[in-house]
């Protein structure tokens, strides 16, 4: 971060509500933390990253100390976004735990901000970690914590019932005093009306374009994640392919001694 890049914060966030959309984007590492750091607005150290690199079938085997970890490591790397970091599974079932989790989070990182997945039913934790002083963000719709629980991954809303819960999660939500809410997987006329129902940005994320913002797996947009691509990911970058070439170029020239040549040796 320059002397003139001002740290964004959740403030920052709010503002842009219906002003100018926001752009998130995963990390889990300083190196690829400080790559994304001047296009993005928020890095989420999303427990997504449990079956990116951990190979996992889901995310519900990560820890706190874990997540911890990756979180330091991003905010070693990212000086201008705002950091926010997953709680993960089994870390909030209940206001106390959460707070205990959440406190832990904010002492031994820089993160802005945590994420809990759920709507009217952990408000009331939301609000007691924003009465003590921790900025969280929402997370509702396609919940992938609670992908066993469910039997899979669904598209949210296609009903009239499930929209007003989705819209009646999200202004539970702002009332709990979340600074913003990520959406998951909803129809895109649902997402857009959830967003005009409240006051807090709504970060989408395969929910259309009618919302504040987006967020996406770094993997998954950089094409390094090929297990499966879901509708809602745009793939920017070729990237697992680049990569394998790239490597194999390098082990074609150290089995026929091409490298290193005399441009890469130190000489007397």
């Amino acid at each position: 971060m320059t002397a003139n890049t001002k740290k964004i914060t959740v403030t920052d966030i709010q503002k842009k509500k219906n002003k100018e959309p926001i752009v998130a984007i995963t990390a889990y590492d300083a190196l690829f933390a400080k790559i994304f750091d001047e296009a993005a607005d928020i890095i989420l150290v999303g427990d997504s990253l449990n079956m990116s690199f951990n190979n996992k079938q889901d995310t519900l085997s990560i820890g706190i100390n874990e997540m911890i970890y990756h979180t330091n490591a991003v905010c070693a790397g990212a000086k201008q976004a705002l950091i926010i970091t997953d709680m993960p599974f089994g870390s909030y079932t209940n206001e106390d735990m959460a707070l205990k989790n959440a406190v832990k989070i904010f002492k031994k990182t820089k993160a802005d901000a945590v994420k809990l997945e759920g709507g009217l039913r952990v408000a009331n934790t939301i609000k007691r970690l924003c009465d003590e002083g921790i900025s969280v963000c929402g997370h509702i719709g396609l919940m992938p914590q609670f992908v066993r629980f469910e039997g899979g991954y669904s598209v949210k809303g296609r009903d009239p019932k499930t929209a007003q819960n989705l819209i009646n999660d999200a202004r539970a939500l702002e009332a709990a005093g979340v600074f913003a809410i990520v959406l998951e997987g909803v129809v895109s006329d649902v997402a857009q009306a959830v967003s005009k129902n409240v006051n807090v940005p709504i970060i989408g994320i395969g929910s259309g374009n009618q919302v504040d913002g987006q967020i996406l797996v770094w993997s998954d947009m950089l094409g390094f994640f090929d297990k499966f691509k879901p509708k809602f990911v745009k793939r920017y970058l070729d990237g697992a392919n680049l990569i394998k070439n790239a490597v194999q170029n390098y082990a074609d020239e150290v089995k026929s001694r091409a490298f290193p040549n005399e441009e890469f040796e130190y000489k007397n």
